[in-house]
């Protein structure tokens, strides 16, 4: 089919429904053992030069949104510096080889964004690599269903979601605006979470939430300097997080009017869109991409 005739597809049947196949993984997921394999937009997703010439920095850009995320960013003429936790080198690799594929530099680096030291270590290598940094994205986000409700939450689990969720998002953002130039942009990672919490995860909601009101306080914050500040809160999407965390993947999605989960490829397009001169007066904002649940 040529590009000229390109259909658009039914959203309801264009990617896998429920049931999906039951699985379970170890903390924090891979990509490769899951059935059915999430779509990036490996095959998809084409660029119009949205982004040439800047330098991104995307947290959790090994896998998952992250990873569409910095596909996309590539294809549109982003150089991309992605985070990984140690264990993911290989998640990252590929989302690299998926970079430079697009003619364009990817640099891993391995950081747990919970330590402040390692948040500061990150944004110094990214200017050392780039110059400068006219795109943050702040992805990374940890989760845990706890279905015993709030007494099984323990002080260790409360402590990575808050820590991976709101500290790094707070010291990346802090920390990188210096070297974000007018016109530069930070774009958070919320979730229909934020507005409809589900019970079983009350401690990733919470933060969620939280990311809404940073996002919507910095964007104000930081309006007069040129640099806008956006979120998308996504719904279900299908990522190595949910075969990890989630006790039932099978009717994973399900809830919402579309009738299954995201791919992580029908996510990215809002990212790119927020980060490039198209936006230029988005500010404030949280694009939600949720399959039809209706938000506030």
């Amino acid at each position: 089919m040529s590009e000229e005739s390109r259909e658009v597809e039914n959203p309801v049947t264009k990617h896998p429904q429920p049931e999906l196949p039951d699985q379970e993984q170890e903390h924090p997921g891979w990509t490769g053992p899951m059935d059915p394999p999430p779509d990036h937009g490996e095959e998809s997703y084409r660029g119009s030069g949205l982004l040439k010439g800047l330098a991104a920095v995307v947290t959790g850009g090994d896998s998952g949104i992250g990873r569409a995320v910095c596909l996309a960013f590539a294809r549109e003429g982003a150089d991309v510096l992605l985070t990984h936790l140690p264990e993911e080198e290989k998640e990252a690799a590929e989302t690299s080889r998926l970079v430079e594929e697009a003619g364009r530099r990817a640099v891993a680096v391995s950081c747990d964004i919970r330590d402040e030291d390692q948040c500061r270590a990150l944004i110094d290598r990214a200017v050392t690599e780039f110059g400068h940094i006219n795109i943050l994205v702040n992805n990374a986000a940890y989760q845990m269903s706890q279905p015993d409700g709030i007494g099984a939450i323990t002080t260790d689990q409360f402590d990575r979601v808050m820590k991976t969720n709101l500290y790094g998002m707070f010291w990346l953002s802090k920390m990188a605006l210096p070297h974000i130039p007018e016109g530069g942009s930070i774009i958070n990672s919320s979730s229909v979470q934020a507005y409809k919490p589900s019970p079983h995860l009350l401690d990733y909601a919470m933060t969620k939430s939280a990311i809404v009101a940073f996002t919507q306080g910095l964007a104000q914050m930081v309006a007069s300097r040129g640099i806008r500040v956006n979120a998308v809160a996504p719904g279900p999407v299908w990522t190595p997080l949910i075969p990890a965390t989630m006790p039932d993947t099978t009717k994973f999605g399900k809830q919402a009017p579309l009738g299954r989960p995201a791919q992580p490829a029908e996510m990215a397009p809002a990212y790119a869109f927020l980060a490039s001169g198209q936006a230029s007066y988005i500010t404030a904002e949280i694009v939600n991409a949720t399959g039809g649940t209706p938000l506030p």
